[in-house]
């Protein structure tokens, strides 16, 4: 009985700390990366209990465990990755995960001594956790909560590869029907008790930093979409250029306009404008990642800075917002009609200020609007286009021309 009760020691504080993270998410309107450390910790909680209440001898115990933690841990890495504005390659996560699972296969069919598979699964979590260590290495800037992150992760990935490993070399073979009573067993659930505990008031650390800066910055967001309003956005890409030339990375800007949106104030009234407008920031929000940046610029215009994005990305991202946003229902519309929005996309050059850049994508847009809206246009195929053929290639409308041509139509 005392056995039972100690080990839900450890998926009861996992729990509690995927209900916290939960709560920061929807409560304090936290980004995509704090709701993976929610998820995550479920999952673990969820390996956690299997682990202590399946059949000790079921041949799927340590199947279903490995699934769990390994999905778990995939996600936990690629959401603290996220945070830094970097992506794990899920292809490595995957083939580690599909060799353990193989071989683990192997073992179970051939021996009743879990020591082996103990060493097997735990090396798959540590080179998970190493992978995740490297990447965020990677971050060229980095304070005192990013070096904390990486140094629990790195106290992770150094548990997974030794402890097996140490601790075997004492109990040098393990039944699967006595496993729960064994030394290591014990051990494990201190073990993982402990970095639970540490990693969680870590990561509740950098998020409650994180809700500091959001509640700091809810006074630069426009009511309506969710977004940051046009003096916030501006300020934030004047700094998010010079930081993308100096280390190297790409900067790409989409400019999105709502199609024929004076003809939902006409018809439908303002309330069914401000409907759509709220809706659009919703979908927006909802498919930047935590590293980007989105503004409200305008009545019906508005500004999607993705950093770290080269320009085929960029493209790929406002092609997908576009036929989301064509899919949505707006209350206030009729149910049968559906709105749409032209985009143009822009990847920041060598020395280019945001006004440049902005004008570009602009211009790009205005190119969307002209050849029928509802579509992507991209600033750098058109530069690349002049480039080949100079002789045929138009100069972009300046900004004051696009603004005057806007109001015309």
């Amino acid at each position: 009985m005392q056995t039972q009760i100690l080990g839900l020691v450890t998926p009861l504080m996992s729990l509690f700390f995927a209900a916290t993270f939960a709560v920061f998410w929807r409560m304090g309107r936290m980004k995509r990366h704090v709701l993976g450390f929610a998820i995550s910790s479920g999952l673990f909680t969820l390996g956690f209990l299997a682990t202590h209440f399946l059949p000790r001898d079921a041949f799927y115990l340590f199947h279903t465990t490995q699934a769990l933690y390994s999905l778990g841990t995939t996600i936990f890495v690629a959401s603290v990755c996220e945070r830094a504005g970097l992506r794990i390659h899920l292809g490595s996560f995957a083939v580690v995960y599909v060799i353990s699972a193989l071989v683990l296969g192997l073992m179970v069919s051939l021996s009743d001594d879990v020591g082996p598979r103990l060493v097997l699964v735990n090396m798959g979590y540590g080179a998970m956790f190493t992978m995740g260590v490297t990447t965020l290495l990677m971050a060229p800037r980095r304070n005192l909560i990013d070096v904390a992150i990486i140094a629990v992760m790195a106290f992770q990935a150094a548990d997974f590869f030794i402890r097996p490993v140490t601790t075997l070399m004492f109990e040098q073979s393990i039944s699967a029907d006595i496993y729960r009573d064994s030394i290591y067993y014990s051990l494990i659930g201190l073990v993982l008790g402990i970095k639970s505990i540490a990693t969680a008031m870590v990561l509740m650390g950098a998020t409650i930093a994180e809700w500091t800066t959001v509640l700091r910055e809810s006074s630069e967001r426009d009511a309506l979409s969710g977004l940051r309003n046009r003096g916030a956005f501006e300020d934030s890409m004047r700094n998010l250029l010079p930081r993308a030339q100096t280390e190297g990375r790409p900067l790409s800007l989409v400019v999105v306009d709502i199609d024929h949106f004076k003809k939902v104030n006409d018809i439908w009234g303002h309330q069914a404008g401000d409907q759509a407008i709220a809706g659009i920031g919703k979908l927006i929000r909802k498919m930047v990642r935590g590293c980007d940046t989105a503004g409200r610029i305008g009545g019906e215009e508005f500004c999607i800075a993705i950093w770290n994005c080269p320009n085929n990305a960029a493209e790929q991202l406002a092609d997908r917002i576009r036929q989301a946003f064509e899919g949505l229902q707006h209350s206030g519309l009729s149910n049968d009609v559906r709105l749409t929005a032209s985009f143009g996309v822009a990847t920041a050059r060598d020395g280019e200020t945001y006004e440049q850049m902005f004008g570009r994508a602009d211009a790009a847009l205005y190119r969307a609007k002209s050849s029928g809206r509802n579509r992507v246009e991209n600033a750098e195929e058109r530069h690349l286009e002049a480039e080949r053929r100079p002789e045929a290639a138009t100069p972009e409308p300046k900004s004051e021309l696009i603004e005057f041509k806007r109001a015309l139509s």
